[in-house]
């Protein structure tokens, strides 16, 4: 049976597979060569990864260079992601531009550490978008935790501060901060997203905390641009990979490691609760090259 995520990597997977397809069955010339560089830079592995690659391919011969080529892909990704209990309490604050499906996520999240035995709270500080708010008390409702919201204020950092009282008066082990979308060329929401971060710091010294983007893999090169400008004012420590099955751009992954050395974390592969899959690095780079039915080697 197929995975989700391999299926998720198919737009992505059928124009890498391809070009890979015509090295194997033809002699290797400088023409296909440089239609493979086209395929990688089309899929966004990035520059460096894929010079990489054809320096993988040009000395190795066809009978292995898939196998090279796909060792070599698993050494530049970080190691598989898998999410435990959190020892003391540990604030996730999602953070992304609008429609890269925050909220969403946010429920996801919770119903995996929910299901690790935490404790878990998610706070409603999105005030811009009072849809969002209502959507995260359904999903509450679904998953089953604590949530946190506040119609009197409009004020995202207020909202938090409450929030994380509550939290702590639940004991809670996990606490989930839906933010705002915001583009990340507007000065002014971005240093909101500051502020946020630093009464954490200043005034919640007993939690942890962890920032979390959340990437729309179908804006390719463009995530990038994104995370680089959002860790100019966070420190981001992971991200998670959404709507990878609407896109060829699936090798988003190299660029933000090797660049930003940002890893991923988890990718989203439907719209169910269940549907985050830990990143696994031997997972999706089969999925990407067709090989093992995306289970990994």
């Amino acid at each position: 049976m197929l995975s989700k995520l391999f299926k998720a990597l198919s737009r992505s997977r059928s124009t890498i597979a391809d070009a890979f397809k015509a090295l194997i069955v033809e002699r290797v010339t400088p023409d296909l060569l440089e239609d493979l560089e086209e395929q990688l830079l089309g899929a966004d592995l990035g520059y460096e990864t894929t010079e990489s690659i054809l320096d993988v391919v040009e000395r190795h011969s066809k009978s292995d260079f898939i196998e090279k080529v796909r060792d070599h892909l698993v050494s530049l990704l970080p190691v598989a992601f898998n999410p435990s209990p959190f020892q003391m309490p540990t604030i996730l604050l999602v953070v992304g531009v609008n429609g890269t499906g925050k909220t969403t996520t946010c429920a996801k999240l919770a119903h995996v550490y929910k299901k690790l035995g935490q404790n878990v709270t998610m706070i409603a500080a999105d005030t811009y978008r009072a849809a969002a708010v209502e959507q995260l008390k359904v999903w509450g409702n679904r998953v089953g935790c604590h949530l946190v919201c506040n119609d009197k204020t409009a004020e995202p950092t207020a909202v938090l501060f409450d929030g994380l009282e509550s939290a702590k008066a639940n004991e809670s082990d996990v606490v989930i901060v839906d933010t705002a979308g915001r583009l990340h060329t507007y000065a002014n929401l971005m240093g909101e997203l500051a502020k946020m971060y630093r009464v954490v710091e200043n005034r919640f010294p007993e939690f942890e905390m962890k920032s979390l983007i959340i990437m729309d893999a179908t804006l390719g090169q463009n995530s990038v641009i994104q995370a680089k400008e959002f860790g100019n004012h966070v420190q981001l420590d992971g991200a998670i990979l959404t709507k990878l099955d609407g896109t060829a751009r699936g090798g988003i992954v190299f660029p933000l490691f090797q660049e930003l050395e940002i890893p991923v974390e988890f990718i989203g592969v439907g719209e169910d609760l269940v549907d985050l899959e830990t990143f696994n690095p031997d997972s999706y780079v089969d999925g990407l090259l067709g090989l093992n039915n995306g289970e990994g080697g």
